[in-house]
């Protein structure tokens, strides 16, 4: 044997080894546990009713014998629905109805005590041949008028009652509903999910339509205070002031149609930079901006001299409300034509009267004779819907040549209701014209 074996053999009393090897196999194997330590509590089969039966049925099962004599455990389950029972007297005085018979009602609350209130068990149960055909809804009518009538002779003075009430009338209402509903054909179906996706989006373009009602109102209150503002500087005596430091920067005055940046933390930066549009503003109204600047014969990259960077961006902000309130205007004319056909096409459905002529414009056109509204604000009567189309010459022109005289005659054109803003013109409204002389632009916008 090896040194290194026999060492294993190796022990402290200095036994002798085995002569026969020895099988230990305690700390090689899981201990199992221990189970049935305890006695085992005996089974008898007894038996036992059901107190639910009225019979006295005699039932037997398995059980242990220490729960011999106790109560079926599943007697805790018999739940009953209290009926009310009523007397000749009572029924004579308060009960009594033409379309039922005592004997009928009896037979009613008889089936409602075996079957548990189950309405359409008592109905399938109901004896239709003895007595006269009734709905669901018959019975439990009925039922629930008995039950709150007795409820309330039998209540003490004083007391708040919660009675059943019953609607016969809604329930059957509902159920000629669901019926309606579940006899839909496809056609239908698909007819009404047509429905509800338009009426979507007629919600979703009137909000729309309110978000840009909102913002032609902000841009024609912009517009007045800019105007006001610079009238006021024009007609200011100049006084001479001293001259700025070089350190000082000329504060950029806020536009209504671009608010461009102001640089005012420390630092150096370049002049130039203050001309460079925000990203505010979207690539349509940059091609539109640099057309209209290249008509008028600007340069699209001056020179950055504090004067010129000052009045080069209140140009390009004019330009931009001025694009705006154009394309405002064009939806506005969409949005009119759009009412007319409508107008004339109920006119002609014979739905509405035609329409008298009666006054006259405050251009000296002939207006729409229509009463009156109830002094509807200038963000309810200039709606802003549908894609932009092109304007009338005449009113283009005098946007384009006269911005200030072109903005006084819309906001002239909002101060009227709709209808009375148009005069008949080969059995049909326009718009009322521009009085300005009208220009031909340089080039298309």
């Amino acid at each position: 044997m090896h040194r290194e074996v026999y060492a294993l053999l190796y022990s402290d009393k200095k036994d002798a080894p085995p002569l026969l090897p020895s099988d230990t196999t305690q700390g090689y194997r899981t201990v199992k546990a221990k189970l049935g330590s305890k006695k085992v509590r005996p089974w008898k089969w007894m038996p036992f009713t059901n107190p639910a039966r009225k019979d006295g049925a005699m039932f037997y099962h398995w059980r242990r014998a220490a729960e011999e004599g106790k109560d079926y455990p599943f007697a805790r389950f018999n739940k009953t629905v209290q009926v009310p029972v009523y007397s000749e007297q009572e029924y004579q005085m308060y009960l009594h109805d033409d379309a039922w018979t005592k004997a009928e009602t009896d037979h009613l609350f008889d089936l409602a005590r075996r079957f548990d209130l189950r309405f359409v068990v008592i109905h399938d149960r109901y004896d239709h041949q003895q007595f006269k055909k009734r709905s669901v809804e018959d019975l439990k009518e009925r039922y629930y008028h008995i039950c709150a009538k007795l409820a309330n002779i039998r209540a003490a003075p004083g007391t708040d009652l919660k009675i059943p009430v019953f609607d016969a009338g809604h329930e059957r209402r509902r159920k000629e509903q669901l019926e309606r509903l579940y006899n839909r054909t496809p056609e239908q179906v698909a007819e009404e999910e047509y429905l509800i996706q338009e009426l979507r989006k007629i919600e979703t373009r009137k909000k729309e339509r309110e978000k840009r009602t909102q913002d032609l109102q902000k841009l024609i209150t912009a517009a007045d205070t800019t105007t006001e503002q610079r009238r006021a500087e024009r007609k200011a005596p100049k006084k001479k002031l001293p001259q700025k430091k070089e350190t000082e920067k000329p504060a950029v005055p806020e536009t209504a149609g671009i608010k461009f940046p102001d640089f005012k933390s420390a630092g150096v930066t370049l002049r130039s930079q203050r001309m460079k549009l925000p990203s505010s503003v979207g690539q349509k109204k940059i091609k539109a901006l640099e057309q209209m600047l290249m008509e008028l014969g600007v340069d699209l990259n001056p020179m950055p001299t504090e004067e010129i960077v000052q009045m080069f961006n209140e140009l390009r902000s004019d330009l931009v409300l001025l694009y705006e309130l154009k394309q405002a205007f064009a939806n506005c004319e969409y949005e009119l034509q759009m009412l007319r056909h409508r107008y004339e096409a109920l006119a002609k459905a014979g739905s509405i009267g035609p329409l008298s002529v009666e006054g006259t414009h405050p251009d000296g056109q002939a207006g729409l004779g229509i009463e009156e509204g109830k002094g509807d604000a200038k963000d309810q009567i200039i709606d802003v819907v549908g894609a932009p189309l092109t304007p009338n010459s005449e009113t283009a022109g005098c946007l384009l040549t006269e911005p200030r005289a072109g903005l006084r005659a819309l906001r002239r054109r909002a101060a009227l209701p709709c209808c009375q803003a148009s005069a008949p013109r080969d059995g049909a409204a326009r718009l009322p014209r521009c009085s300005l002389p009208y220009q031909q632009p340089h080039g298309a916008w």
